[in-house]
């Protein structure tokens, strides 16, 4: 059965070039990982802050290597795409941000992104989301992005606005975590805005 429109993005929209490094212009840079990050992704794992918000642990740097050898597959397949952010001017890993749950022909993908313990209340998840969303929407062609967090999660939700995502509303018992089933508030961006 046919389609009435054509796919917003066509296969191969990702990965038929390399995955860009993303200089933010002000200090930090989105970059491919690299195996010789896992002691550092392993380390902003064992935060207890991690564990509040994040429904995965890292028991070793071991397993943080296998996560990074599919964070780099990911490109490939276009399903996600995984960055690290670093310090621009000695590559120190400030954290992460990400593109999850890609559907190319929709022209939509969820935002996702954390940050190491020192690099919080520096505004380095606003400042990477921000850079992430102006590649995705205005340089790549996404139509939607969207970045969901628990309603308890402060913190996220002024990234989220920060990074010109627009609250569009809550949904309830939305994500199991260790705790409970949390709300969690949608937010999203779009072409344009």
């Amino acid at each position: 059965m046919p389609y009435l429109t054509r796919p917003v993005l066509p296969a191969g929209t990702l990965s038929r070039t390399p995955q860009p490094t993303l200089p933010t212009g002000d200090g930090l840079l989105l970059r491919p990982w690299r195996t010789e990050d896992a002691p550092s992704v392993h380390a902003a794992f064992q935060d207890p802050v991690m564990h509040q918000w994040h429904i995965r642990a890292a028991d070793s740097e071991e397993e943080v290597r296998g996560w990074i050898t599919e964070w780099q597959q990911a490109w490939e397949r276009e399903r996600d795409a995984q960055w690290a952010v670093a310090d621009a001017a000695d590559d120190r890993l400030l954290g992460r941000v990400a593109l999850r749950q890609v559907l190319l022909g929709d022209g939509v993908a969820e935002v996702a992104y954390w940050t190491t313990a020192d690099a919080r209340g520096r505004g380095v998840a606003a400042r990477a989301t921000r850079t992430l969303a102006r590649w995705a929407l205005d340089e790549t062609g996404f139509q939607r992005l969207e970045l969901s967090h628990a309603v308890a999660n402060e913190a996220s939700c002024r990234v989220a606005h920060k990074a010109g995502f627009a609250l569009e509303g809550t949904k309830r018992r939305a994500l199991l975590h260790p705790d409970g089933w949390h709300d969690m508030h949608l937010h999203a961006r779009v072409r344009g805005d």
